[in-house]
């Protein structure tokens, strides 16, 4: 993720430099553009969108219909470190819900928020593809396996003391 908010200006250099010149006007690209936008900016801004929608000729609803319904698309910027935990049934039977309701009570924020210095920011996920070492939470696709509420404590103090110290 190399920028999380930028201009209007900045965002639109991104679209000729990288998607004008590299992708055909064509309906089929939208997900592979989005994918790169994702990478790029971290999110999908909504001037992005506009512009695909122009670009593309579909409607914006189109486009903001496939972003809502990848999970790995977003519309909001996330944090420098994003903490997903997973509620699938293997994990969930074997205590994940614990793990984020901890995450939420210690960050001060709903699954799906960042923090307000853009630090953390949490996701609901319902299958990492790692149930045999349930419960699961990764952090920026980190997997840590048979996860406690004590695991994700020790996690979370050595992020934060890596950001105090301006890691």
């Amino acid at each position: 993720m190399e920028e999380t908010n930028c201009s209007e200006e900045m965002q639109d250099r991104f679209m000729e430099e990288k998607i004008y010149n590299v992708y055909k006007a064509e309906k089929d690209n939208l997900i592979q553009i989005l994918n790169e936008v994702q990478e790029h900016f971290g999110y999908i801004p909504k001037h992005i969108q506009y512009r695909l929608s122009e670009f593309l000729k579909i409607p914006m609803a189109e486009i903001y219909g496939v972003i809502t319904f990848y999970s790995r698309f977003t519309l909001e910027p996330k944090g420098k470190y994003t903490i997903s935990v997973c509620l699938g049934t293997a994990c969930f039977v074997k205590g994940s819900q614990k793990i984020m309701d901890r995450l939420k009570e210690r960050l001060k924020i709903e699954a799906g928020q960042t923090t307000a210095d853009g630090m953390f920011s949490i996701d609901e996920t319902r299958c990492v593809g790692a149930c045999g070492l349930a419960p699961v939470f990764t952090v920026n696709g980190e997997v840590y396996g048979k996860a406690t509420v004590q695991k994700l404590d020790q996690v979370l103090d050595e992020l934060i003391a890596n950001k105090d110290r301006g890691e």
